[in-house]
């Protein structure tokens, strides 16, 4: 008899399309700022934030906290991974 594990299978994973390009662009620019003014180096919060989930890395400062945490952290890197590889096709 064979088994086939779930480790055997390519799972598929789907994102809800929903068309807010923009507010994921505007969301990360005002985080971006925000860890700027306040000291921190934003591609390491943010690549923290995404890779953990923990708030912790982002700041209150301008409500940067609140704004990313209104976007599912999903979304964010399906919209950074389409963009990058749209830039490396042309």
């Amino acid at each position: 008899m064979l088994i086939v594990s779930s480790m055997d299978k390519t799972m598929k994973f789907t994102v809800p399309k929903e068309n807010n390009t923009v507010e994921v662009r505007e969301t990360l620019t005002e985080v971006y700022k925000a860890l700027q003014e306040k000291g921190y180096n934003p591609i390491t919060q943010i690549v923290g934030y995404l890779l953990s989930g923990d708030p912790a890395f982002i700041p209150r400062h301008n409500n940067a906290r609140s704004l990313i945490g209104k976007i599912e952290r999903d979304r964010i890197i399906e919209e950074l991974v389409t963009v990058y590889l749209s830039e490396e096709r042309k």
